[in-house]
């Protein structure tokens, strides 16, 4: 059988920006991280997403209420020969974070990336929570979010993109608790402002994270319930703030140029199923 030879009279089609990404993805630009903060050996999410945009070629604008775990992440980022700032803010502030967001802008210039991984709290029965405990896992998991995006969005210009962060817990039909319904209320929330916010050329993308290992892990599970966590995940292993970070850093950038209003889960795959039988099966 003849085999057609290929005809090369015409230019490969390589001329769109995709066709040779950039070893920087995010070269000269700006990225606000709000919980960047490094707060413990273990590290997290927020840390994470800031040394990856760093990586990436951004300088960073490092929000966080903990002025010192702000400063390691930007001593860090330094060290490494690169450009960061901290920038100390209460995201349960509206004037606080307003006041944080414009003192980025102003220090670098431009705001291209806006991205928080802000919560944490709210493990407990609707039924058993306080009033006031409701008021501030919705404040701290949904509300700090809205603020964020409030306060940036007069600095963003087409091309940029907000990245939120909610859980698995979101999706899971356990026992109703505040946060599980708060990140529930931020992927809804994150849908609805790439809407609102799609006229303007601006992105909004939410992480569901799953089951990984890290600051926030560790501070209320013991060895024998992370063994047990991880065999639940449907890949065997267990995440780290790097998987997700990754993720974010992704949607952050022109590869992802055409995503937006998403919500995506980095979970290992979701529970693992067990082989008990099909229905119908004999």
């Amino acid at each position: 059988m003849e085999i057609p030879v290929a005809d090369t009279a015409f230019p490969a089609p390589l001329t769109d920006d995709l066709a040779s990404p950039p070893d920087r993805w995010l070269e000269g630009r700006t990225a606000v991280v709000a919980g960047g903060g490094l707060s413990g050996p273990l590290g997290n999410v927020g840390f994470a997403l800031a040394w990856l945009y760093h990586l990436a070629g951004a300088r960073v604008a490092v929000l966080d209420r903990d002025r010192r775990a702000g400063d390691r992440t930007v001593q860090s980022i330094r060290d490494a020969g690169g450009e960061a700032e901290a920038f100390e803010v209460d995201l349960l502030d509206q004037e606080s974070t307003r006041h944080a967001v414009d003192a980025a802008h102003e220090h670098f210039g431009r705001l291209d990336v806006v991205a928080t991984t802000i919560g944490g709290g709210g493990a407990v029965s609707v039924f058993e929570v306080s009033e006031e405990e409701w008021d501030r896992t919705f404040d701290l998991n949904l509300k700090a979010a809205w603020r964020l995006m409030v306060a940036a969005r007069p600095h963003l210009t087409p091309g940029s993109a907000i990245v939120t962060v909610s859980s698995g817990a979101a999706e899971g039909r356990g026992p109703a608790m505040p946060y599980s319904i708060a990140k529930t209320g931020i992927e809804k929330l994150s849908v609805g402002a790439a809407a609102s916010l799609a006229p303007e050329g601006i992105r909004v993308n939410c992480i569901r994270v799953g089951m990984i290992w890290g600051a926030f892990a560790a501070r209320g599970m013991s060895e024998e319930q992370r063994e047990v966590r991880r065999q639940n995940v449907a890949l065997q292993t267990e995440g780290s703030p790097w998987d997700i970070a990754s993720a974010a850093v992704f949607l952050s950038t022109d590869q992802a140029r055409w995503i937006s209003g998403q919500v995506l889960a980095v979970d290992g795959g979701g529970f693992a199923m067990r082989n008990v039988g099909a229905a119908g099966s004999k």
